[in-house]
């Protein structure tokens, strides 16, 4: 109930889907999460031999033709290849058929960090070896941010609310929690909501490694992502999209759709702080924990995994530990908590996405994923990360974190469905 007496609606996720390094839908993304596979490896995109970073999470095996016609997927960017594409699966996942009756009633959310940056490098080359009057009629559409959103809802048919979050890593979960606010507020029935990316470019590892962000682990790609780890000296970068399928409960229902989970609860706060660096102590995200619980109407002992930014930063990982524990308490060291970006790297504005859909199937399948290559514990990381190995636990309500750049901090909170 808002102050005004209006009736807030109840969100469930009916639909997932996944385009990622360690699988390319969402069972084998989640059978990879949980045996713990390595998705990071030698760059293969581009020729990284001048970068001090040589390593990535890439999408393997993506063919954009199962998804969308030749012609189509040429003039779209890799970023919003993948989105489409998960969005795809997402729909079809949920058993949710897009027509002339309910199209108005679905909107489309779905955050990037950075867009298409490809095509703008690629247009830059064409523009200064060829002349202005050689680039693509198609670059600036191709390039800009919120393509993913608009091509989704032009290959799906969705003329809802849409709109696109660009909130550096926490992209992925704005959009989710945008789009969350957007049902219960009844303004959409329905929203195909995540993020997505594809930065592995070489402009984008080039001013990555000029910040000293990323792990130049360049000859053991298998364990450079080490979140939590003493050993660990950057992020991993990583590709992909995660996409969600939000609908109000009642509409769910009176088609007999299958309920992943519901969502419940959405905390975001900015550290007002430096560009890059989080605030020491992390106030900034334990209030974005700490105001989605509230919102969520649970308190941290309900809490049964937390899905973590867990970058493999010096600064993020110790923040975020200091931050959970203000966040939970004495109950911070009883909760399952683990980084999936160990596996799959760093995706950026889309890791919001694929975290997402992680935290929703811990819940489906009372599993949690492991933190891989956490061999050497930080002192001051000294949580339960979930070491190495997935494990059976009830979770009843999750905690999914993402940062970014700027100070952005986001939870989600999403509940067992229908406790």
């Amino acid at each position: 109930m808002t102050s005004s007496g209006f009736e807030l609606k109840r969100v469930v996720v009916t639909g997932l889907g996944a385009i990622t390094p360690i699988g390319n839908t969402l069972a084998d993304y989640w059978d990879g999460l949980l045996s713990g596979r390595n998705g990071i490896g030698t760059i293969t995109l581009f020729d990284a031999s001048r970068h001090d970073c040589r390593i990535a999470g890439e999408v393997k095996g993506f063919d954009p033709q199962v998804y969308m016609d030749r012609k189509e997927a040429k003039r779209m960017d890799r970023f919003a290849q993948f989105a489409v594409a998960a969005s795809k699966q997402a729909l079809a996942n949920a058993e949710f058929v897009i027509n002339d009756l309910n199209a108005e009633q679905v909107g489309v959310m779905i955050g990037t960090g950075i867009g298409g940056l490809k095509v703008m490098e690629d247009q830059q080359e064409v523009y200064l070896t060829r002349g202005p009057d050689r680039c693509s009629p198609f670059m600036v559409p191709m390039m800009i941010a919120n393509m993913a959103a608009g091509l989704t809802a032009i290959q799906v048919g969705a003329k809802g609310p849409n709109a696109c979050t660009v909130t550096a890593c926490a992209a992925g979960s704005n959009a989710i929690g945008d789009a969350f606010r957007i049902i219960q507020r009844g303004y959409a029935q329905a929203m195909i909501c995540g993020g997505a990316e594809a930065a592995v470019t070489p402009l984008s590892f080039a001013g990555f490694a000029a910040c000293k962000a990323l792990s130049t682990r360049n000859d053991d790609p298998a364990h450079a992502c080490r979140p939590f780890d003493r050993d660990r000296d950057g992020f991993v970068m990583g590709e992909g999209a995660g996409i969600l399928i939000l609908e109000e409960l009642d509409h769910a229902l009176s088609r007999g759709a299958k309920i992943y989970a519901e969502v419940v609860g959405y905390g975001m706060t900015c550290d007002a702080y430096h560009i890059t660096s989080p605030v020491p102590g992390g106030e900034g995200a334990a209030r974005a924990m700490q105001l989605a619980m509230k919102d969520a109407g649970l308190t941290p002992d309900q809490i049964g995994y937390v899905n973590a930014h867990g970058t493999s930063t010096p600064a993020n990982d110790s923040t975020e530990t200091t931050a959970i524990k203000t966040a939970l308490g004495e109950y911070a060291y009883r909760v399952p908590i683990s980084s999936t970006k160990s596996m799959t790297g760093h995706l950026l504005g889309g890791s919001g996405g694929i975290e997402g859909v992680a935290a929703v199937m811990a819940i489906a399948n009372d599993r949690i994923p492991p933190t891989i290559n956490l061999e050497n514990p930080d002192p001051a990381c000294d949580l339960d990360y979930v070491p190495n190995q997935g494990r059976s636990h009830t979770v009843n309500a999750a905690l999914s974190n993402s940062f970014g750049f700027g100070g952005h901090n986001v939870t989600l909170v999403f509940k067992k469905y229908p406790i």
